[in-house]
């Protein structure tokens, strides 16, 4: 078999490695890709939003079985058009992504079937979102309704950020037509936990849970980021409130795009917050959650492949999706700066054991050469039957990546361990 991963990160290449597993692929094709994969499959220089570039690729190359895996391509319809050629993919068609695609969109859908969520005001005028913050409980939620980078969420501690949010999505076009409309929801309190599931449009078979760390600084301080590291399972996310979840959020989700007529097939990711007064939802994401996957994966025992063929085909029923009762950590090693400017362009060494238990995410290759040319650079992963000994491995292996002004958060899973005492 042929296989296209739509893609270019650190999600794409923990994706890739799982999809190695199997001895059907014959090979793996990343589009793009990046430097950091090319031991791990065959890169073509074709953007993750080229979809005419994509479509032509796969024709071309006879290509049996496409996994789209960021958000931008599937909000576009690349599910869509790669069906109309006669290729299979996981991941959802437009219909289906505007779930992630709009987070007006999904507020009202939760509002109307009852699915727990903050209670929120949506906006598409500047002048009544800064009325309406002037009056609002403080702290408040302030989001992009489009896609964002997963940097569309201001939580604002006072009136003033407020403002300057409101301000910097719909005036000045921070985030880009995303912020032409604005959700403004309440402030919730409780620990997070990330939920990735594979679903066929009927059943729903969640991953492993996981603890993702967005702040770019120790202590969660600093500005949000697209994630400085996680880890799996999520100690928080008990079975009770798994079962509860599975009742009140997962399968109400998945019947609600039934009735809309947007049957959602592939990854759903459900960001959940424990709150006082049960989960609820935080926002939805339409594939694989970046870093996420980077520990979610590793502990997957079922052959990745064969389960996402099961969710394009409707037989995930009859499907054994089984996990590892081991624990994972991944530490993001980041440039310094991110997620505000950085410098780009230092050259990557790894030693051959981190290489091994690393996804490289913002790098290229140049004149032969690893360098940096993102944010977050690597992810490196490390699995143990214990999360303190995965959080401790996982350290020890990112030593092993090293390229000027790199950072990393130190204190990746403490949280994590705080929980289970």
């Amino acid at each position: 078999m042929k296989v296209m991963v739509v893609g270019g990160g650190g999600r794409e290449h923990a994706i890739i490695r799982k999809l190695k597993e199997n001895s059907r692929i014959e090979e793996i094709f990343a589009l793009p890709g990046n430097g950091g994969m090319a031991d791990d499959a065959t890169c073509v220089n074709i953007a993750a939003t080229d979809l005419d570039g994509i479509v032509n690729f796969a024709k071309v190359s006879a290509v049996d079985y496409a996994v789209v895996a960021p958000d931008d391509p599937l909000v576009l319809g690349c599910v869509d058009r790669l069906n109309a050629i006669g290729v299979p993919c996981f991941g959802p068609n437009a219909k289906a992504a505007i779930i992630e695609g709009s987070k007006a969109f999904s507020k009202d859908l939760m509002k109307k079937y009852s699915i727990p969520t903050a209670a929120y005001e949506i906006f598409t005028q500047i002048d009544k979102a800064l009325e309406y913050v002037k009056t609002c409980p403080i702290p408040t939620v302030i989001k992009a309704d489009g896609l964002a980078l997963g940097k569309g969420v201001i939580i604002a501690q006072s009136r003033e950020e407020a403002v300057d949010a409101v301000t910097d999505m719909m005036a000045n076009a921070k985030f880009g037509k995303s912020g032409s409309t604005v959700v403004i929801e309440e402030f919730l309190t409780g620990p997070e936990v990330s939920v990735l599931a594979f679903t066929d449009g009927n059943v729903v078979k969640p991953m492993v849970s996981s603890m993702d760390h967005k702040r770019a600084g120790d202590g969660d301080t600093g500005l949000n980021t697209g994630g400085m590291g996680t880890i799996a399972p999520n100690p928080y996310y008990t079975e009770d409130i798994a079962n509860e979840c599975m009742e009140t959020i997962f399968l109400p989700t998945i019947k609600a795009m039934n009735a809309e007529g947007r049957t959602f097939k592939g990854c759903l990711y459900f960001g959940l917050m424990l709150t006082p007064n049960g989960p609820k939802v935080i926002e939805y994401n339409c594939r694989f959650g970046d870093p996420e996957t980077q520990v979610v994966l590793p502990l997957l025992e079922s052959d990745l492949l064969t389960v996402m063929m099961a969710t394009t085909n409707g037989t995930l029923a009859e499907t054994e999706v089984v996990f590892s009762d081991k624990s994972a950590c991944c530490v993001v090693t980041a440039s310094a700066g991110y997620p505000e400017s950085y410098q780009k362009g230092f050259p990557i060494t790894m030693t051959q054991e981190a290489k091994a238990h690393t996804y490289v995410a913002g790098a290229k290759l140049e004149n032969g050469v690893l360098v940096t040319s993102g944010g977050r650079v690597t992810g490196t992963t490390a699995v143990a039957d214990t999360l303190e000994a995965a959080i401790g491995e996982a350290y020890r292996l990112a030593e092993g990546v090293v390229f000027e002004k790199a950072y990393r958060r130190s204190d990746i899973g403490q949280r994590g361990l705080a929980a289970k005492q």
